[in-house]
Order: C-alpha cells, then sequence, then structure tokens
C-alpha cells in the first residue's frame, strides 16, 4: 500500500509494527494462548476472602492510563470489560525493562490484543481487576477504533451513523455496548425454536437455494446461469414446495431455517436477503397450527427474557397465549366500514379509490384487498393476534374453507402493526392447485412480475397424494426484531445489504500525464487533495507547490518539485512542458 493513502495514526501503527519484529516480536504469533478465564465470570465469582486465584486472559485494550512505574488497561474480551493493573518491576522483575517501557508504553496502541497471565485482587479504589505478572502480544491494530467517550452517563463521539455500522459491523460490535447482544439474543430465538420442534418430534431438513422454479410465494426472484448445464435458476423466494414434497414422500413433520432471496426494495423491514423459519405438519390444520404457534412464541420468549412481555418502542407486546382471531373481512369492515365480501375486481377497485388506497391495473382481486388491508388494518395490531380466512384470490397455495369456498384456512400473525408468520391448511388437492398455479399464470401474463410460475414436478407429486397438513413460515430476522425490541432489521442482522459505498472521485493517472505531471507526483497531488484534474484548475500555482512541498517534507519523499512556472504550464500550454517534476 502506498504510504500517501494511509492517516498519521495508520502509519504510526505500521512504524510500531516494524519495530516489535526488530525486537524479536511476532505481531501476530501463530501459537496457542490458552486462556482460562474471562472478564464477567471473573468479576462474578470474585470473594476478597478467597485464595489469589492465578487467572490467564486475553484481549483487546479499549483504553489505558500510563502512570509512570505503574498503568492500568481496560482489556475488552468476548463477555464484556475488565481492568488490568501493570506494574513495570513486576512484569519485568530483571534489569531488563524493555517490555514495559518499549513494548507495552511505546508500541502497543488502542485496539491491540494482549494475553496477561496473573492474579485477581480488588484495587484500593474497589474495582475487580487482573494484576499482569506476563504479557504477551496476540495482534497488532493497524487501524485506530473509533474514540467513545462515556462521561456521566453520557456518550460523546459515538460509532453511531447507521450506514456506518452497517458497513462495519466489526467496528460497531468492538465500540457499541448492546450490540453485540442483541445478536447473541438472535441465536437464543433460533435455538429456542429449533428445541420446541424437535421437542415435537418434527425433523430439521435443507432444501435447494438454487431452484429450476421459484416457487412457493409470491416474489421478484433473482436469477442466475448454470453455465455446465445452461440453464437459467433462480435463488429461492421459498422452500415451501419442497417441504410438502416431503410430505408427500412420508415425514409426518419437517422444518427448515430457510436463507431466502427476493429481487425487491430495501427498508427498515426489508432485506433481500433473509431467514425464514417453514414447518409442515401432516393430518394439522390452521387452525392447530395457531394452538401450537402461540405456545412456541411464548416458549421463545421465555427463554430469552425470563417473561413474555417485551418492550418495542412505546409499546410493550405480550406473547403470552393466546392471540386473538380475527376474520380478514371482519378486520376490513371494522376499520374502513366497508364490506369487501363477494365483491368482484371492479368493485375493489372502486373501493381503492374510495379509500384512498394505492392501486395499478396489474393487480387482481388479490393484490387489491392485500392492499387494503395493509393500508388501513395491518398497523393497528399491536398485541399478536391471527388474522384468519383470506379470501381465495390472495392465497393460491392454501386449502378453501371448509365452510365458505370464497375463503381460503389462512392465517396470519399480525405483531406491533406487521406481519410475523403466515400460515395454511394446505392445498392437497391437485386438480385445484393446477387451477389456482393458471390463475396466477394469467396474472402474470396481465403483468404481474411476482405471480408464481408453474411448478409441474410440485403438481406431479401432488397427484401421488399428499395428506392433510397445515404448515407455517415465521420471519425470523423480524421475530428477532420484535424479541430484542429493535426498530430495523439491518440491527439484526450481522450483515446487512447496503448500496455501493460512496468513493471520492479520483482521476486516473493519465489525466495528469496528459498536462505533463509526472507519474511520481501524482499520489501526492492527490494526498494534497486534488483528487482530479480538474480540482486543480483554479488554484494558485504557488499554493500547488507548497502543498506538494509540504507532503514531500512531511513524509521524508525527497522528491524534485516542479516550478511554479512548471505547474503554470500544466494549465497554459496547448503543448504539456516536459520534466513536470
Amino acid at each position: 500500500m502506498n504510504i500517501l493513502e494511509l492517516s498519521e495514526q495508520e502509519i504510526f501503527r505500521r512504524q510500531s509494527l516494524e519495530e516489535l519484529r526488530a525486537l524479536g516480536i511476532e505481531p501476530y504469533p501463530a501459537a496457542l494462548y490458552d486462556v482460562n478465564a474471562y472478564s464477567k465470570e471473573i468479576k462474578e465469582s470474585f470473594k476478597d476472602e478467597a485464595e489469589r486465584r492465578p487467572v490467564t486472559i486475553a484481549g483487546r485494550i479499549m483504553g489505558r492510563r500510563i502512570m509512570g512505574k505503574a498503568s492500568f488497561v481496560e482489556l475488552q474480551d468476548a463477555e464484556g470489560r475488565i481492568q488490568v493493573y501493570i506494574s513495570r518491576d513486576d512484569l519485568c522483575p530483571t534489569e531488563d525493562k524493555e517490555l514495559y517501557n518499549t513494548v507495552f508504553k511505546k508500541l502497543l496502541d488502542i485496539g491491540d490484543f494482549i494475553g496477561v497471565k496473573g492474579f485477581v485482587f480488588r484495587t484500593q479504589m474497589g474495582e475487580i481487576s487482573v494484576h499482569a505478572e506476563e504479557l504477551t502480544v496476540l495482534g497488532k491494530s493497524l487501524r485506530p477504533l473509533p474514540v467513545v467517550k462515556v462521561k456521566d452517563g453520557v456518550t460523546y463521539d459515538g460509532f453511531t451513523d447507521p450506514e456506518q455500522r452497517y458497513r462495519q459491523r466489526y467496528v460497531d460490535l468492538i465500540v457499541n455496548e448492546g450490540v453485540k447482544d442483541t445478536f447473541i439474543k438472535r441465536t437464543k430465538v433460533f435455538n429456542s425454536m429449533r428445541e420446541f420442534l424437535n421437542g415435537h418430534g418434527y425433523i430439521e431438513v435443507d432444501t435447494p437455494v438454487l431452484q429450476s422454479i421459484p416457487g412457493g410465494a409470491t416474489a421478484r426472484p433473482f436469477i442466475t446461469h448454470h453455465n455446465a448445464l445452461d440453464i437459467p435458476l433462480y435463488l429461492r423466494i421459498a422452500n415451501e414446495l419442497y417441504l410438502k414434497r416431503l410430505i408427500v414422500g412420508g415425514f409426518d413433520g419437517v422444518y427448515e431455517f430457510s436463507r431466502n432471496f427476493r429481487n425487491e426494495g430495501m427498508d427498515r423491514t426489508h432485506n433481500p436477503e433473509f431467514t425464514v423459519m417453514e414447518f409442515y405438519a401432516a393430518y394439522k390444520d390452521y387452525n392447530w397450527m395457531m394452538d401450537f404457534t402461540e405456545r412456541m412464541l411464548e416458549k421463545i420468549c421465555m427463554d430469552v427474557h425470563g417473561t413474555t412481555k417485551v418492550k418495542m418502542g412505546k409499546n410493550e407486546i405480550d406473547y403470552k397465549a393466546p392471540y386473538p382471531r380475527v376474520t380478514m373481512i371482519d378486520s376490513i369492515k371494522h376499520f374502513t366500514g366497508v364490506d369487501i365480501s363477494g365483491m368482484n375486481e371492479v368493485q375493489l377497485r372502486d373501493v381503492c379509490k374510495q379509500l384512498g388506497v394505492e392501486q395499478d391495473e396489474t393487480m387482481g382481486k388479490g393484490k387489491l384487498i392485500d392492499a387494503i388491508f395493509g393500508d388501513k388494518c395491518e398497523g393497528n395490531y399491536i398485541q399478536p393476534t391471527f388474522i384468519i380466512d383470506y379470501p381465495v384470490e390472495m392465497s393460491p397455495l392454501t386449502k378453501k374453507h371448509r365452510n365458505n369456498p370464497e375463503l381460503t384456512e389462512r392465517f396470519e400473525l399480525m405483531v406491533n402493526g406487521k406481519e410475523l408468520a403466515n400460515a395454511y391448511s394446505e392445498l392437497n388437492d391437485p386438480i385445484d392447485q393446477r387451477a389456482r398455479f393458471e390463475d396466477q399464470l394469467k396474472l402474470s401474463e396481465k403483468g404481474d412480475d411476482e405471480a408464481m410460475f408453474i411448478d409441474q414436478d410440485f403438481l406431479r407429486a401432488l397427484e401421488y397424494g399428499m395428506p392433510p397438513t397445515s404448515g407455517i413460515g415465521i420471519g425470523m430476522d423480524r421475530l428477532v426484531m420484535f424479541m430484542t425490541g429493535q426498530e430495523s432489521i439491518q440491527e439484526v442482522m450481522f450483515f446487512p445489504q447496503m448500496r455501493p459505498e460512496k468513493v471520492a472521485k479520483k482521476d486516473p493517472v493519465a489525466k495528469y500525464t496528459e498536462l505533463g505531471v509526472s507519474e511520481e507526483l501524482v499520489p501526492i497531488l492527490q494526498k494534497a487533495g486534488y483528487l482530479t484534474v480538474e480540482a486543480m484548475k483554479d488554484v494558485n500555482p504557488q499554493k500547488i507547490r507548497q502543498d506538494l512541498g509540504d507532503i514531500n517534507k512531511k513524509h521524508k519523499l525527497e522528491l524534485s518539485l516542479p516550478s511554479v512556472e512548471v505547474i503554470e504550464g500544466w494549465f497554459t500550454s496547448s503543448t504539456p512542458p516536459k520534466g513536470g517534476a
């Protein structure tokens, strides 16, 4: 890397790196460092009257106070932070004090990894700490961390810009307290759900991510190409049709934590790559699935928090079962005063216009009803509520309602104004399923790019016979949001999808040399802030020369600088002068 591309701190740290090696210390050692204690456990188990406890800890330096022959370091490990007391004479009991005076005081920086062997004690100020007897360099940090200061409970200079935090999650995890805890709770949510499903005898499976037909949901897929087979393939939008094939094959219950991909917009609750848990149980219906779901969510909340209540912004959500059940048509009637039952597409368009609900010509009955519910009803359900009995046009994979053929046996679970789960009594009539797929094909021909494909192999599987089945999909990222009180999906995904990083425009070397600038001067000009030729045009040539001289001197480059006349010639001569340096 060109030294001119580095900041002062980065240059200083690289120099320290080389000095460590010159002293015979490898800044990135390969050997095992056998840690046997962690900050949280050390503090929780410490007793003043107990015998002195030897420990070996390791972590990142997050702060230090150097006070002559003694210093304090704040060390951050996987569980938290702990203070380390370092005495020069304890660390260096012989005449050689280089480890303390040079290595520790001068060559180590905030962000470096060290290992410490010593014993636990309580300082005169009452803080449980580790008294260092040995110190080992375990990793040199070449970039400075953001310095986050906390005084009287107020944070200053915080690493808080969302774009920076999500793009550099590794820094976010280091410096922002509580971020790691969110992701630990995410793992607890997954583990609790898996434990609940396994405890009921259901089997976790894997299904393809690359699919020849993107089925199981209405969504725009990502398309790729398989070179060897010379066929298009799609990243999975859902795993539903594969899991149902396994029910056909004889499994009574299967589930999968499915990584899905949808080529759609991004916002605070949507990411193009996300995780869904889908679960299918034979010989069950959507009524059983509602009971099962509310018991599962109650357990998850208890496992994560020790209570069924979670704070979500200004709301407190209670996952204690049972949850209310409201039909979609009743919900729309309650919040709009309009009874949409039995309405055709034309009538529904009139209702949308009457209610001010956005719609377009590609939308069929199902999408029009969905738009009305989403705009006028969904946001009102804060506490967990099952919205049930969806119109048949909205649910191409769902069994018709046993009492009303205009409806389907489907529910969505609403929490905090958002959909959390979607479930059906699954359609297992192959003739009805084919007709529903054909209706979706008509929508596709009409311009709906989210309509389902016809999956002939899935229809063939159904023709072999599938038992009565209930299935559910739960958005895991959204569930983690709700279980951790986060308002944005980006807060619960380690690495959410981001727009391309903005990089300052920088002209190529050739644009400078066309003016007569020597190639070796280009990085110096750009270091001085002249990232483009255009940026130099209206600047006094004397100032440009001064800027070049300052950088040349500061970095001891020993380059011959161009005269003011030569710099003027870069912009005034039709034939660029030679010898630009």
